[in-house]
């Protein structure tokens, strides 16, 4: 038997792996060459960042991202290049449910050029904005046409040793020959590279970036640390120019660069950072003033994206809500309702008229008032820092700086009248709250049964839907009454919306006579409830409490109809004179029921007019961007409701950086009145003079600012809590953080300023106007001042959070060009 030759089989079989191994290097070795000559080189995904911060990587639904042990992560798009690196793909699909998907204003036409532009680009900085990705940038609310500064620069590398900052950087390439050129990109934080395929902004394409989430980075000049960096090669000609744009944000940590560099498409050249030799700028603007904007190129660089993929909004307050839109429903006349509801005297016990009180100390008889539904203005998602909503916790008194007005001349030990004033301050109350057991019970004893609200007793189940039908009442189920011991606290606000029901027949008729023996058909109804859209409610504990009563009502054989009134729940016993004796009405009767009971009844001189002038009164100076914006938004809230009785009055001290009596001419407002002073800004000197302008007293003027996002029902809800001789308007507004923005608001409710203040003109007048004196070169406390005032004069302040009513973030550096001597407490600035 023959011996197989086992030795010879193994060295054969030894050179084959041997081969085989070889091969496979040789192969990992071409196709590794053939990446880096694209710039796409292989690389681990895990890595470490500056100081050695250790890096990984982890994938969702959209993909592969970065999930970095520390904040600073390596690229997210370092494992998905095929996604996120293609030149000209459809915007849509590079970045998907952003904003490319809207109508686009491109540049196609470029202005002319000329050969001096040659050596320097322009240089557009977007200064005091949070965030590191470029993402951030866009969603600023001046971006791209109204930057902080309009400067050039000679060469594409940028480092100013800033903070929070983006820019914006653009204008031509001349490349020194023709052939084909790779570009790199390198920044801390992120940054892109757009490059059009001629010299018109509209062809832009992303050739290379840094990141995409902010958290991305590179050293100075490390054109290749990310796959993303590196172009694909550019058939570049030097007969032409190209047009760029070259984007950066950065936010408060590192060592803020940005640098472009491009190379011929050769293996082992380095990059270069292109110099003043090879650019050019898009155009001269030097001469410009800050408004004049329509030289500004827009191109799909910044226009599209906007928020981070991994951002999510969970705005409670952005969800709809028909407040939002209720206005636009026409409204019940109030002469219909008069003879309903019996009249009475109205005169709140927390009113202060001819009281004397310390400076700033009006701030303690103002409280927010209840509001029925939730309107979501508690901002669920940013309870952890929004602790002054709660009673329970002090925090708001250090946080918000209420506690050194709040404190009374006192004896030493006299802590009880310290926690007194403490308590009476701003009492922010959970809306869970909105009735006590005490106001629950006076509520609904207060109302008779009637035909289309029928008695407490029997079943408490609610009817079976019938079909509509002319007359008929779309009577609410009744709820059950609270058991022994009180209904819990987070149930009684919602049984509270069915009894509220209650009282509709009071406002459409008076309740039916007790039946007589032989059976009628029931009367006819005129009107039929819809829904309940809005309650807020003041209470006084010794004579009431007020409510402003918001329902949306089916006329029979017509349309919908808003009922928007105020009413008053009298308390039993509580004999209310009129305050101010000017009233021609003779006080009713404190109460005409027999059993005792709360009585609902129509507050003397409480109707508020729904066609009553509003003038905004804002004072300016070298503010253009917030002048355009402003003006914008204006005419915008003009053409979305269609309501032209309001009026914008600008006062202008000499502002130099645009033409604002022309800006006004242009916008598309109803009315407007340009006033101008001479000499540095005095806020409160500003308002006096376009409070002076408006020649009715019986109209509305609401004290302004620039800096404010206004929501469609901004008219309505200043007129709605705006009565003459009784009551002002204090709207609380949401102070948007830094990188913050109306879509995706964070920030904080500012309780503890009243710059933004609607008031009759005759009232204003009657309490003195602004304190022009004092406050003549500083702004902060001169509203804390006007309210000591306006409540001394016996009026109400109304105090709501508005839905989306925000004051957008800005910095005050060289805002109005002028220094106060003292230091400012942010009012409405």
């Amino acid at each position: 038997m023959p011996r197989l030759p086992v030795k010879k089989i193994r060295k054969q079989m030894k050179l084959l792996l041997l081969l085989l191994l070889l091969s496979c290097a040789a192969w990992l070795t071409y196709v590794h060459l053939g990446l880096v000559r694209q710039g796409r080189a292989l690389r681990q995904r895990l890595g470490y960042g500056r100081d050695g911060e250790k890096l990984t990587s982890e994938t969702d639904g959209r993909g592969v991202h970065a999930a970095p042990s520390t904040q600073r992560a390596e690229d997210s798009s370092e494992s998905r290049e095929e996604e996120q690196a293609p030149e000209g793909r459809d915007l849509d699909m590079l970045f998907p449910g952003g904003a490319g998907r809207l109508p686009l204003n491109f540049t196609h036409q470029t202005p002319p050029w000329r050969e001096e532009y040659k050596g320097q680009v322009n240089l557009h900085v977007f200064e005091d904005w949070c965030g590191g990705a470029v993402g951030h940038l866009r969603r600023n609310l001046h971006f791209p046409l109204f930057p902080h500064t309009r400067t050039t620069v000679k060469k594409l590398a940028v480092s100013p040793k800033w903070k929070n900052y983006g820019l914006r950087i653009f204008g031509f390439i001349h490349p020194a020959r023709d052939g084909d050129v790779q570009f790199s990109v390198a920044s801390d934080d992120n940054s892109e590279f757009w490059l059009s395929l001629d010299e018109s902004p509209a062809a832009a394409q992303l050739v290379a970036f840094v990141g995409k989430t902010g958290s991305e980075w590179t050293a100075p000049g490390e054109f290749t640390k990310f796959s993303s960096q590196v172009s694909k090669p550019r058939r570049l000609m030097a007969s032409r120019r190209y047009y760029f744009e070259l984007l950066h944000k950065q936010d408060d940590r590192g060592s803020d660069h940005v640098e472009v560099g491009w190379r011929a498409f050769l293996p082992g050249l380095k990059f270069e950072v292109i110099s003043s030799a090879h650019i050019s700028l898009y155009t001269d603007e030097s001469a410009l003033k800050m408004d004049h904007v329509a030289h500004v190129p827009q191109s799909p660089a910044s226009h599209v994206g906007g928020r981070p993929p991994q951002e999510e909004t969970s705005a409670d307050m952005l969800r709809p809500d028909p407040r939002d839109t209720f206005f636009l429903t026409p409204r019940m006349e109030s002469s219909s309702l008069e003879n309903v509801l019996e009249p009475c005297a109205y005169a709140p016990t927390y009113v202060v008229k001819d009281f004397p009180i310390a400076r700033y100390q009006g701030l303690q008889f103002v409280y927010l008032s209840f509001v029925y539904p939730n309107d979501y203005t508690r901002l669920t998602h940013m309870e952890t820092d929004n602790k002054c909503f709660y009673r329970e916790s002090p925090l708001y008194l250090e946080r918000f700086g209420f506690y050194k007005y709040m404190k009374m001349d006192k004896e030493e030990g006299d802590e009880d009248e310290e926690d007194e004033v403490q308590r009476r301050a701003f009492l922010f109350l959970n809306p869970d709250d909105f009735l006590d057991d005490e106001d629950e019970g006076e509520l609904l004893d207060s109302l008779e049964p009637t035909e289309a609200a029928p008695p407490r007793s029997g079943p408490q189940s609610p009817a079976p839907a019938a079909p509509a039908q002319p007359g008929a009442t779309l009577a609410p189920p009744t709820p059950p009454r609270p058991r022994d011991g009180g209904t819990p606290r987070h149930s009684r606000a919602l049984s509270w919306a069915a009894r509220a029901a209650r009282p509709l027949p009071l406002f459409l008729g008076r309740a039916p006579p007790p039946r007589p023996a032989v059976e009628q058909p029931p009367p006819k109804v005129r009107f039929a409830l819809l829904r309940i859209v809005n309650v807020e409610k003041r209470r006084d504990s010794a004579r009431g409490s007020r409510f402003l009563l918001e329902l949306e009502l089916q006329e029979r054989g017509g349309g919908r109809l808003r009922l928007s009134e105020y009413v008053f729940l009298r308390l039993p016993g509580a004999r209310v004179g009129d305050a101010d004796g000017e009233s021609p009405e003779p006080a009713p009767a404190a109460s005409v029921r027999p059993d005792g009971r709360p009585e609902l009844c129509r507050p003397l001189r409480l109707a508020w007019r729904q066609d009553v002038m509003v003038h905004f009164i804002v004072p300016v100076k070298n503010q253009a961007r917030w002048v355009a914006q402003f003006l914008a938004d204006m005419a915008a809230l003009h053409a979305r409701t269609g309501d032209s009785r309001f009026s914008v009055v600008l006062v202008d001290f000499e502002s130099e950086d645009m033409d604002v009596e022309r800006a006004l001419r242009a916008a598309r407002l109803p009315r407007y009145q340009y006033l101008r002073r001479t000499g540095n800004f005095e806020r409160s000197a500003g308002l006096q003079a376009g409070v002076d302008a408006v020649e009715d007293a019986s109209s509305i003027v609401f004290l302004c600012d620039l800096h404010i996002h206004f929501p469609p029902n901004i008219l309505d809800g200043i007129r709605k809590h705006c009565v003459e001789g009784r009551l002002a308007f204090a709207p609380v507004v949401m102070r948007l953080s830094c990188g913050s923005s109306p879509r995706d608001p964070h920030g904080y409710w500012e309780v503890n300023g009243f710059g933004l203040f609607g008031i009759y003109k005759s009232d204003f007048d009657r309490v003195g106007g602004m304190n022009t004196e004092e406050f003549r070169d500083q702004w902060g406390g001169e509203d804390w001042e006007l309210l000591d005032r306006v409540l001394q004069a016996g009026l109400e302040v109304e105090r709501l959070r508005l839905r989306n009513f925000y004051h957008h973030y800005h910095s005050k550096r060289g805002m109005w060009s002028v220094r106060s001597r003292k230091g400012s407490r942010t009012g409405a600035s």
